[in-house]
């Protein structure tokens, strides 16, 4: 009995609050919608050309980058190999592959995000 009660009690405050909710609609600027999106469609497609930019590519790392310089030290630390797991082999995973639906996802939230936190000052 005393479940249902409070089952019963949590579904009637949940169904006020909605009402409230409902009531009173908030309303963003179209400006402010639009650099929130655009902070993450930014912050999704930036990742890969940075990767490309610094040498972790689809073929490989191309020479004289900043990711051949990586690799270098990598090997010259872990005696002539780069070990599996590092950064510059999941940058170099990253590179070959690509970002997974997942990543895209996490990046653009992070990019909205920030950029919610610096539209919210102008």
């Amino acid at each position: 009995m005393e479940a249902s009660a409070l089952t019963s009690s949590a579904v009637t405050s949940v169904a006020k609050v909605v009402r409230v909710a409902s009531g009173s609609a908030v309303v963003l600027p179209l400006a402010r919608i639009a650099t929130v999106v655009i902070g993450g469609v930014v912050a999704m497609a930036a990742v890969p050309m940075v990767l490309s930019a610094m040498g972790f590519t689809a073929a490989g790392i191309a020479s004289s980058s900043i990711a051949a310089k990586m690799m270098s030290t990598a090997a010259i630390a872990n005696g002539g190999g780069v070990a599996s797991g590092s950064l510059v082999a999941t940058l170099q995973s990253l590179g070959a592959t690509g970002l997974s639906g997942l990543t895209k996802f996490i990046l653009g939230s992070i990019g909205s995000a920030i950029a919610a936190g610096i539209a919210r000052f102008y």
